[in-house]
């Protein structure tokens, strides 16, 4: 056997023993790598701490940190609360109206964090003890509330975007214009599915808020609200670059929770700084391990490979889309979005644009397959998170996701039938 076919063995095995075994993801991207070099005879240490720097030597990376930041100021300083707040002024008196609530609130959080784990614990820190206290089935609202938490990397701003666009060398804007459309039809998806659940119940619906208290609340909220509005209309214009918004972001975050809302306190900020700073070097040193890996695989010529496999489908590019989701669905139950996409979108990129497959469309399905797989056991990362906060059993937020997992399923092969539907928006906003 060549070289290289004994480096795709030990990158498949050692992957999964190490992942099996509990490994951090980042340190399992560089043994790995580390091991495949020595396979292929370029077992040089300064090449590994090379490509290790290289991994996170970057400018638009510097996005995911205050991105990241912007996420932790928010819900210290009351402007996730807030955003809860108005949802409900408007929709929580339908019957069901707190499922509801949690939907149109994860939909704008989305568009201010970009991160489903800062969302998804937002909503299930607030909306979840709602939920228990008013008799809500707990299974089904831990489900809709990890569902919901999900849309944070598809609606712009997404972290995701953006290490996906420095990875692949895509336009980060691009993929941010092409996340708006897919977000609100994922939103409307769950606002289904959350029917149809309930159908049957006997929630009470509630007493509709005066329309002067509605106004009242919205207003509270309306610093927040204008915090997608600069960002998105920043760059649109070209003020400013992804990187640079994620920088506005928590500028504008943190002046808003100081001085306006004026519910966090100088003591505060380190907490703020600590949790933010934890989270990126968590997601900087997958980064890092993933040059390492990726490098390797490129010495291993694995994507031509993968391109010998999925060859005969060039010719179709829908069967292509759909065998490449496949792949990505069944690798979404074993690894969290940011390593998906660092090992995997450098690999299958080039074989969809030699398929005719618009870049940004494709970047925009990987994303989201990548998103469904955060509640997707046994890994599921948003899952673990509900499960935390609510204090309730991981297998517990498992069942209750079920029916939101089918959903978005659904909405990723209409996508794959009709990429229309994301093409054709990205091309208008142009």
């Amino acid at each position: 056997m060549s070289n290289e076919g004994i480096a795709f063995i030990v990158f498949s095995a050692g992957m999964l023993l190490l992942m099996g075994i509990g490994m951090n993801m980042g340190l399992a991207l560089v043994l790995t790598g580390a091991a495949m070099a020595w396979v292929l005879d370029f077992g040089d240490a300064q090449l590994l701490a090379q490509n290790l720097v290289a991994g996170v030597d970057s400018f638009p990376l510097l996005a995911v940190p205050f991105f990241i930041l912007a996420g932790e100021l928010m819900n210290t300083g009351g402007i996730s609360r807030r955003i809860i707040a108005m949802a409900q002024a408007w929709v929580g008196h339908i019957r069901g109206g707190l499922g509801y609530v949690a939907i149109a609130a994860a939909i704008m959080l989305s568009a201010m964090s970009g991160s489903a784990l800062a969302d998804a614990a937002a909503l299930a820190t607030i909306v979840l003890p709602m939920m228990r206290k008013h008799g809500y089935p707990l299974t089904t609202s831990a489900g809709l509330i990890a569902a919901g938490g999900v849309i944070g990397p598809i609606i712009p701003p997404s972290m995701a975007f953006v290490i996906y666009g420095v990875t692949t060398n895509t336009s980060i804007s691009a993929l941010f214009v092409s996340g708006i459309v897919p977000g609100l039809i994922m939103g409307l998806g769950l606002v289904i599915a959350w029917r149809l659940q309930i159908n049957g119940t006997d929630l009470p619906a509630g007493e509709p808020m005066p329309m002067k208290e509605r106004l009242r609340v919205t207003l509270r909220a309306a610093w927040a609200l204008l915090m997608p509005v600069i960002i998105i209309g920043g760059m649109k214009t070209g003020i400013f670059t992804p990187t640079e918004a994620a920088v506005v972001a928590a500028a504008y975050a943190m002046v808003i929770s100081f001085f306006v809302h004026r519910e966090m306190k100088l003591g505060d900020l380190h907490g703020v700084f600590v949790k933010a700073a934890k989270t990126t070097a968590v997601v900087m040193f997958l980064c890092a391990g993933a040059q390492v890996t990726g490098y390797m695989v490129t010495l291993a010529d694995m994507p031509s490979t993968l391109s010998s496999w999925l060859g005969p489908m060039v010719e179709n590019p829908r069967l292509l889309m759909a065998a490449m989701m496949l792949v990505l669905v069944l690798v979404g139950t074993a690894l969290d979005l940011t390593p998906t996409i660092l090992i995997f979108a450098p690999v299958m990129l080039p074989i969809a644009v030699k398929a005719g497959i618009d870049p940004v469309y494709f970047g925009l399905m990987f994303v989201l397959n990548g998103s469904i797989g955060l509640i997707t056991p046994p890994v599921g990362t948003v899952l673990n998170v509900v499960a935390g906060v609510g204090r309730m059993p991981l297998s517990q937020v498992v069942r209750g996701v079920s029916p939101f997992l089918i959903t978005y399923t659904l909405i990723l092969c209409l996508f794959v039938l009709f990429p229309q539907i994301v093409t054709a928006p990205v091309a208008w906003m142009r």
